[in-house]
């Protein structure tokens, strides 16, 4: 390994995400002089990148080689980490048929990037783009490589990667058990460095097998601000999967909602009230950003010029239905811009790990190889991995409880035929895949669910290999 690790980030143009990561690994005084190479197709969000970067480094006075290139395989070469955090097709088109065409056939989602029909169709989307990345890692990258995959549909993308992986292995990141541990903290009014805990599962269905504070279990205090519905109301969900399950899960209500056949059902708005559940929350998301981004580009070009309250009062404006801290959330996001921060994801310390030696513990998706007992082998799960000079090692969870495990598996159904529908070309898994989404099948019969399918194919044609043409 060259004394100075190349860290390339592959769709950079990402540019909020981007901010945060590099502001993280150049916060490590022993990465502060890497390379960073960043790459996206599109020229102009990548030069905003560019002009991030810089402007990162010069806050931290640090003095990184810093490259930017629309050619992929530039930025590759010679990599010692690849971070992945590209979204083929976009919000518009690729987000938006995702939603509408499923709506037609009364089938509602609430993120559609995990599971359900939306999560399937990205990972349609994506997962051939990153096989043909990861044929490029293994030719260009260094030896010892590592992939940080950021990219959802994160259990499908870490499982097929991984079955064709020769020497780049792929581990998947995800900021859900250290976010939701954090807003537990918060309902128990305990400071989360209190808090010792320790999650498995697969990635958005992990849950917390122990959750303690000096040795207090703290479940029993979470069930009694469950039972006298204390709870946030954007968390009523999880609250209630703990009531009825006896552990908590470790992703947001509203994403938790749509990988069960429980919440969303045509015709039964009660539910959605009760646990105040969000449909189309996702592209409500991304209408903020949409509203945002000439706030956050001319505040690039031109630091200062820029006030969040102008940003608030445009998007109280145009009443998009999401919840009230996805628009402050836009806001603090450009008060934040060239400020320095360090963020709670486990990109940069798994590279510092692995640079230095110093060993930590993250929570990584890998391949289940004898981890978790109860769940299929070679699955990607999501476990605690210890992280050092040797690389990311999950370490073994033994059997969860039956009634985690077998929630589980109705997800990992969906997963595993997506995954041979991309690697076998065979077309007909992706029906199979969208017959056996718990929250799919829960709303629509057979036919509907075939012509849905076939109509999200032929949208979706110039995003798909030649095989899924409908």
């Amino acid at each position: 390994m060259k004394s100075r690790p190349k860290i390339a980030l592959i769709g950079a143009g990402s540019i909020v995400f981007a901010r945060n990561l590099l502001g993280d690994i150049l916060s490590y005084p022993e990465l502060a002089d890497c390379e960073i190479a960043l790459h996206d197709i599109d020229e102009h969000r990548l030069r905003l990148a560019e002009k991030v970067a810089h402007r990162i480094a010069g806050v931290l006075n640090v003095k990184p080689a810093i490259t930017a290139t629309t050619d992929r395989r530039k930025a590759l070469d010679g990599a010692r980490f690849a971070i992945n955090m590209i979204q083929v097709g976009g919000y518009r088109p690729a987000t938006v048929t995702d939603f509408e065409i499923p709506k037609k056939f009364g089938l509602e989602q609430t993120i559609g990037d995990t599971l359900g029909i939306g999560g399937i169709m990205r990972a349609l989307r994506t997962i051939p783009v990153q096989l043909d990345m990861l044929r490029d890692m293994e030719e260009l990258c260094a030896d010892g490589a590592v992939h940080l995959n950021y990219v959802n549909p994160m259990a499908m993308i870490t499982w097929a990667l991984n079955r064709v992986a020769t020497r780049v292995p792929t581990v998947g990141l995800c900021h859900s058990v250290q976010h939701t541990a954090s807003e537990l903290a918060d309902d128990l009014g305990i400071p989360v460095e209190e808090i010792d805990y320790h999650c498995a599962g697969i990635n958005h269905m992990a849950f917390y097998l122990k959750f303690e504070r000096n040795g207090e279990d703290l479940i029993p205090r979470l069930k009694e601000i469950q039972r006298q519905q204390r709870m946030p109301d954007w968390n009523r969900v999880r609250y209630e999967m703990l009531a009825q399950l006896g552990y908590f899960p470790t992703e947001s209500s509203e994403h938790f909602s749509e990988y069960v056949p429980w919440f969303i059902k045509t015709g039964r708005e009660e539910l959605l009230k009760k646990y105040n559940i969000p449909l189309d929350e996702y592209p409500g998301r991304c209408q903020i950003f949409e509203h945002a981004w000439p706030y956050i580009e001319r505040e690039l070009e031109n630091p200062g010029s820029q006030d969040s309250s102008a940003l608030i009062a445009e998007l109280a404006a145009a009443d998009i239905r999401v919840m009230q801290h996805q628009r402050e959330s836009a806001a603090r996001l450009l008060d934040g811009l060239h400020t320095v921060k360090r963020s709670v994801e486990y990109g940069s310390s798994i590279i510092h790990s692995i640079v230095t030696g110093t060993p930590r513990v993250v929570y990584g998706n890998v391949l289940n190889h004898h981890l978790i007992d109860n769940l299929p082998h070679g699955c990607a799960v999501e476990v605690p991995c210890l992280v050092d000079a040797n690389g990311v090692q999950p370490t073994r969870i033994g059997a969860l409880p039956p009634q985690l495990a077998a929630l589980m598996r109705s997800n990992v159904n969906v997963q595993e035929l997506v995954v041979e529908a991309v690697l076998t070309q065979n077309r007909e898994h992706v029906y199979h895949a969208a017959m056996m989404d718990p929250h799919t099948a829960a709303v629509l019969d057979l036919e509907q669910i075939r012509a849905m399918v076939d109509e999200l194919l032929r949208a979706h044609a110039d995003y798909l290999p030649a095989y899924l043409h409908a």
